[in-house]
């Protein structure tokens, strides 16, 4: 049955794909490369957010005749385009020194409502109204709001929730999976697989029929990610989903598109220059044929795994680099992520549970049987009894990753509380000793300059960590993060009248950095989380 219904799912997914909008790279072609490899605009997101004042075609026609000695590509594109419109200014107002109360009225300013259809646009228009995380990410984002959610739902703001439930339900159905972000230029891969999770948190608040509304999506979903999954030997992979040596199923992050990022198409030109040069700085070919071919190879390989750590929402770590230092060394689609199959495992236990209460207990039994078998290939391929904590696993290598990051907690958020206890207690050891800081659980060990790296810590991670640990019988430590985290949120709203996508935890009065664009105030997953956890642990600031 599963078989059957991949198959259907592959036979309507190329109907789907064949009738993908444009991106602007097909829009604008050479005039595209040409605005984001001068760096006409600062940041490479931009241009891919204009919206053009006429007809594409037209603009097209008029830079090929104009282009040449002397010509002016930033007043074109200033001519020709409108540019995205500057985020609002969140001012700290001083009444406000409460933040709960800043984040509660800052929802209405991060809300967008149904979007209308414009020639030329990369926005993907969506049906209901939605929150925006903030800054420079002006539509929706997949596993931002689930942790906006949170959130909303101690606002009491049960109705967007549903709107933002109902928008990606509408992604699936249109597209076939929940994108990246709705942009054009997302559409090629998607982001964790946090849908399951955000239908079981409507369900808290509406009842269980969510879960029947929204099966038929939430199963789509899950399907887009097993693409493949029966037409694989042991040992091979097909995009998302690899097949181990024992024959068991995992899934790892991927992209459909081999070629450079349109919001960063610079960075991943220059990335991957690297990363073939270095490659075949020490390999002779027998022509000039073999060597093209092999240089073709290499690229697609390359803007593969920079699109595949794009889709984990890690962009960018060491965790994905071979050599844990530098971007260049990325391999990204060679590494089965442990964060990523415990949400699938989620999402298997999801289906089971909405299957049971839709009144079909064969279908119930066999996802509950596929989420079986995935945790069992966790728990052997991830899991390190010495270290005491789960990790990545590399595939190609065959082996077991030795970096510590908050990924490893991913199963104590979904597995069976009673059988994880004593490894929460084993975990708990290594965290205090590895990843807690002054302010909450820091994003690796390793400081690389990278923005996912240490010292930054983000709003998700801190929270699966917490939860992960609450549910596995170490509270104290859960609350102990909680109030570090909180109290650094709330330590830089007072002082500067900001929320921030990212913090230094380690050094709780130096700014976080590291990235392809500076540090964005809004921000919807940090808004969400520090107010589940105000009211999770009844935190009071002084």
């Amino acid at each position: 049955m599963k078989f059957l219904m991949s198959v259907l799912f592959i036979a309507s997914g190329i109907s789907i794909r064949a009738q993908m909008p444009a991106t602007p790279d097909q829009v604008y072609g050479q005039l595209f490369k040409d605005v984001q490899m001068n760096q006409v605009l600062p940041d490479g997101k931009t241009f891919v957010d204009c919206i053009p004042k006429r007809n594409p075609k037209d603009i097209m026609y008029d830079y090929g005749m104009m282009k040449g000695t002397g010509f002016d590509l930033k007043k074109f594109v200033a001519d020709n385009f409108e540019l995205p419109k500057s985020p609002p200014q969140l001012d700290y107002v001083k009444q406000e020194k409460d933040v709960s109360s800043h984040i509660n009225n800052l929802w209405s300013t991060l809300k967008r409502n149904p979007d209308s259809v414009k020639e030329g646009s990369s926005l993907l228009p969506l049906p209901y109204p939605y929150i925006v995380p903030g800054g420079r990410f002006r539509e929706m984002y997949y596993w931002d709001t689930y942790f906006t959610m949170l959130g909303l739902k101690e606002s009491g703001e049960t109705a967007i929730i549903e709107n933002m439930v109902d928008n990606f339900a509408w992604l699936i159905n249109t597209y076939g999976h929940i994108p990246n972000g709705t942009r054009t230029y997302y559409l090629s891969r998607a982001q964790p697989p946090f849908f399951g999770l955000m239908v079981s948190l409507l369900a808290s608040i509406k009842g269980d029929e969510v879960y029947k509304k929204y099966l038929p999506a939430l199963e789509k979903e899950y399907l887009f990610y097993m693409d493949g999954d029966q037409g694989i030997k042991a040992g091979e992979t097909f995009r998302r989903v690899v097949k181990m040596p024992d024959g068991s199923l995992l899934n790892r992050y991927w992209d459909d598109s081999p070629t450079p990022r349109q919001e960063s198409y610079r960075e991943d030109v220059l990335t991957a220059d690297t990363m073939v040069m270095n490659i075949m700085s020490t390999m002779r070919f027998g022509s000039k044929e073999a060597m093209d071919a092999a240089r073709k190879k290499y690229y697609a390989a390359a803007y593969t795994h920079l699109r595949a750590a794009a889709e984990s929402g890690i962009d960018f770590s060491t965790r994905w680099f071979a050599d844990e230092q530098h971007l260049h060394s990325i391999e990204t689609t060679d590494i089965i992520p442990v964060d990523l199959n415990s949400l699938l495992y989620n999402v298997e236990m999801t289906l089971a549970n909405s299957y049971k209460l839709a009144g079909n207990t064969t279908r119930q039994k066999e996802y509950e049987k596929w989420a079986a078998e995935r945790k069992q290939a966790i728990n052997k391929y991830c899991y390190n009894e010495k270290a005491g904590y789960y990790f990545d696993y590399h595939f190609v290598k065959n082996s077991i990753q030795t970096s510590v990051t908050p990924a490893g907690m991913y199963p104590f958020c979904f597995f069976e509380p009673a059988e994880m206890k004593e490894k929460a207690k084993k975990a708990c050891v290594l965290i205090k000793n590895t990843l807690l800081k002054d302010g909450g659980i820091a994003t690796s060990v390793l400081n690389s300059g990278q923005q996912w790296d240490a010292p930054n810590g983000w709003a998700p991670l801190n929270w699966m960590t917490i939860w992960g640990f609450d549910r596995c019988g170490q509270k104290a430590m859960a609350k102990d993060i909680a109030t570090r985290w909180a109290g650094l949120n709330n330590d830089v709203y007072q002082r500067t009248g900001k929320l921030l996508e990212k913090y230094n935890v380690a050094d709780t009065h130096i700014a976080s950095g590291g990235g392809e664009y500076p540090t964005q105030d809004g921000f919807g997953w940090t808004n969400g989380v520090l107010l589940a956890l105000i009211k999770k642990y009844s935190l009071v600031f002084k």
